[in-house]
């Protein structure tokens, strides 16, 4: 990304969660942890998935790039986090800063589209079971797909090449983990009224949009579940919806309010973060297996299958 010559600020610093050198030590082993986890529990998702015939379906095909998402979401800030962690110099280049900026937004952007996909496929299954399979064709569900990815991707888009227009002249210090749009706006010596303008009205548009979405999905839903005689059936209905709504909330909230709340190098803007960045893509794995007999039941499958000791 080609970058003004009049823009003095060639890296930032960001502060990350301490300064206490005893307390970094200790974040690192709790992150490096946490990436591991969330590595192998995704990787376990995208597998078993892949390799068991019965998860072959629309839920599950959905399933599996919303973990591939999350493998990428969380290997685009963790690494840096775990380097500076380590690291006395806790710096990265204005390049590097936009590139990051430039994947939060794009993958997330494309994950919040995806959520309302799957809230969609949900409502299909739920509320037109017997026409289920015709109306979630194969075709459709990668056209799904794509828009959620095309989406995302327009969004950073529109987003963060306006971002490389700006002066960053003096102030290099991000009171962060990761480089988010908000940080830049309070940096720059340009006017950035602008690019607020342009971010209040694509995260009101792209979030308020899917949730009204979700909502009308799950409003149509629960209508339905509980028109249903049998209080076997509404269970099984609604356990197969819990998932789903529990991933919807831990992302969905904590990265709208990131993004809406003012930039002031409050907690509770990394708080959010974490949550959105960090703990959602390590739990997601965890609530579709665990709250999933589908899933489980693969997984012993798959064990069966590649672990013949395991048997």
């Amino acid at each position: 990304m080609a970058l003004r010559n009049h823009s003095t600020i060639t890296q930032f610093i960001l502060l990350g969660l301490s300064a206490d050198t005893q307390v970094q030590a200790l974040l690192f082993v709790l992150f490096l942890g946490i990436y591991f986890m969330t590595l192998m529990g995704n990787f376990m998702m995208l597998f078993v998935i892949r390799v068991d015939s019965q998860l072959h379906t629309p839920m599950y095909f959905f399933l599996s790039h919303l973990s591939f998402l999350d493998l990428c979401f969380s290997s685009v800030t963790l690494p840096k986090l775990l380097e500076n962690l380590l690291s006395k110099r806790k710096t990265i280049s204005l390049e590097g800063c936009l590139t990051q900026a430039f994947f939060l937004f794009d993958i997330g952007g494309t994950e919040i589209i995806l959520l309302t996909v799957m809230a969609y496929d949900r409502y299909t299954a739920i509320c037109y079971p017997l026409l289920y399979n015709q109306m979630m064709s194969h075709q459709l569900c990668e056209k799904l797909l794509c828009v959620s990815w095309s989406v995302g991707f327009l969004d950073a888009v529109i987003n963060i090449p306006p971002v490389m227009k700006l002066n960053f002249c003096e102030a290099n210090t991000i009171p962060h983990y990761s480089c988010e749009l908000p940080s830049f706006f309070s940096l720059s010596c340009s006017d950035v009224s602008n690019n607020i303008i342009v971010l209040g009205i694509s995260v009101l548009l792209h979030g308020f949009g899917t949730f009204f979405l979700i909502v009308f999905s799950y409003t149509r839903i629960v209508s339905t579940i509980l028109s249903i005689s049998s209080n076997a059936g509404r269970s099984k209905a609604f356990s197969t919806c819990f998932s789903h709504l529990t991933a919807v909330s831990f992302f969905y909230g904590s990265a709208s309010l990131r993004y809406l709340m003012p930039t002031s190098g409050s907690p509770l803007e990394l708080i959010f973060s974490i949550q959105y960045g960090v703990v959602t893509p390590l739990v997601n794995p965890l609530i579709y297996s665990l709250k999933n007999k589908d899933v489980k039941a693969a997984v012993k499958r798959t064990l069966v299958k590649c672990l013949p000791w395991h048997r």
